[in-house]
Parts: structure tokens; C-alpha cells; sequence
């Protein structure tokens, strides 16, 4: 006889978030499966649908999360290249947010939390870039191509064997300086 599953769970939203980073990191986006999640977490494969109702709805769940833990990091960063260093760092250490993130056709697009999330993140991106001086589009749009491209690159392992055995954020934070100038908004000639 098989034993009882229990369908009580402290946690189960937590629970299946777990599994499905766990997923993600090892496997890509790709392979997640509800009812797969619902068996790592012992549960009934019906169970998850309750807290996201479909898998865009759990991968939704993870951008935002993925969203509120970037801004997070980002904190006070005090210019422009610290952000961009703060922002490799996160994805070095989410990856399995990071590859969820900035893929639209995986997620619930019109998701009112996700939207907030992500105003937040990209409000603080705006802002270091305003205080650096220059063209706030224009800047935008370079330093997070920038830092985007490089975290993309790290994580792809597209970046393996670094000059001089550098750490990805000290590398980062050079390859900002030959783009940018010195740390710190321009100097008022």
C-alpha cells in the first residue's frame, strides 16, 4: 500500500518556487512541469495550480521575485559602475531568476505585481544614469545593455577564463570604466 500524502504543507507557494528555481538553474525554464513540481514537493499535481494557476503564472511569480531581490541588491549604489557591478553580482548569485526575468513570452505580461516589480528596478537604473549626466534614454539603454550583456555572457559561461583570472565584478567594473570615465557623476568643467 502506498503511503498517505499529506496535502497540508507549511508552505507550499515557497515550496514549489524552490523546486522550480532548482529546476530552472539545472535545466533551463524549459523543463518545468506543475505536476513535476507538485511531486518534488509532495503534494497532489493539482496543488500548485491553487497559488499559480498555470506554469506562466509560477514563472511570473519568479520574475517578480527575481525583480523585488535585484532592486534589492541594487540598493544605494552610490554610481553608475557600482550599479552595473551590483547587477552582475545578482545575477551570478539568481540565476535561475535571471534567465525567468527578462524573458516576456514566458510570463503573465500584463501581471500587476510583476509590472510594479519592474518599474522599481528599471526606476533605479533611470536614476543612477540621470545623476551620471547625459542622455537619460540613450543611457539607459547602454548601461543596462552593458551590464545585461555581460551577466548574460558570465552565466552562458561565454566569459570563462577571464583576463588575468579576474573576478566577473572587478572585470566588469574595468570594462564599465573604459566605456563611462572615473567612478561618479562627470566633473562640472
Amino acid at each position: 500500500m502506498p503511503p498517505e500524502r499529506s496535502y497540508h504543507h507549511g508552505d507550499l507557494r515557497r515550496a514549489v518556487l524552490t523546486a522550480a528555481l532548482d529546476v530552472i538553474a539545472a535545466q533551463g525554464p524549459a523543463a518545468l512541469s506543475l505536476r513535476d513540481l507538485a511531486r518534488r514537493a509532495g503534494v497532489s499535481h493539482a496543488a500548485p495550480a491553487h497559488h499559480f494557476k498555470d506554469r506562466a503564472g509560477l514563472l511570473t511569480a519568479i520574475a517578480t521575485e527575481g525583480h523585488g531581490l535585484l532592486s534589492t541588491a541594487l540598493g544605494e549604489a552610490q554610481d553608475l559602475r557600482e550599479l552595473g557591478v551590483r547587477y552582475v553580482r545578482f545575477a551570478a548569485a539568481h540565476p535561475a531568476h535571471f534567465q525567468v526575468m527578462f524573458r516576456p513570452e514566458l510570463l503573465r505580461p500584463d501581471d500587476p505585481e510583476l509590472l510594479a516589480a519592474r518599474d522599481r528596478t528599471r526606476s533605479m537604473l533611470r536614476t543612477a544614469v540621470e545623476a551620471h549626466g547625459g542622455d537619460p534614454a540613450t543611457g539607459f539603454m547602454a548601461a543596462w545593455s552593458l551590464a545585461h550583456g555581460f551577466a548574460t555572457l558570465l552565466l552562458s559561461r561565454n566569459l570563462d577564463g577571464l583576463p588575468d583570472g579576474r573576478d566577473p565584478e572587478e572585470t566588469f567594473g574595468a570594462l564599465a570604466g573604459l566605456i563611462s570615465g572615473p567612478a561618479g557623476p562627470p566633473s562640472a568643467g
